[in-house]
Order: C-alpha cells, then structure tokens, then sequence
C-alpha cells in the first residue's frame, strides 16, 4: 500500500469516527426516510431537494433537540 493510500485510509477512518459525521449521517438517513413516506403519499418520487427542504422546514428543528436531549423524548 502506498503512503498516500495509508494516509487516505487514516483520513476515512478518523471521518468516520467523528462526531460531525455521525450527525451528518443521522439527518441523511431522516431526510431519506422523509422522502420515501412523502414519495409514497404522493405517489412519484419527489426528489432528494424537494424532501430536504420540507422535512428541514417541518422536522429538523424537532429532530435536533431529541439528539441533543435523548431522555426527554
């Protein structure tokens, strides 16, 4: 393996590891689901920005206190 291929490994790995992108991850994953309940109500795909947009506008603000407050749901 290559130094910039080690270095590439450790860099993915300390990514992984780290908080920001664990919450990252999290909100991808809620923003996903979003989409496909919303997509099965309307019966199309309603895309990734449109699902983005609207479960930021009904859902994150909601969604972060419950991660940051994990007893008081």
């Amino acid at each position: 393996m290559s130094n910039a291929a080690k270095v590439s490994s450790i860099a993915n790995d300390l990514l992984k590891n780290s908080s920001l992108y664990r919450e990252f991850q999290a909100e991808r994953e809620e923003i996903l689901k979003h989409k496909w309940i919303e997509s099965e109500k309307a019966g199309h795909d309603i895309g990734f920005e449109r699902a983005l947009t609207d479960w930021i506008i009904k859902h994150r603000s909601a969604w972060r206190k419950s991660r940051q407050n994990p007893g008081n749901n």
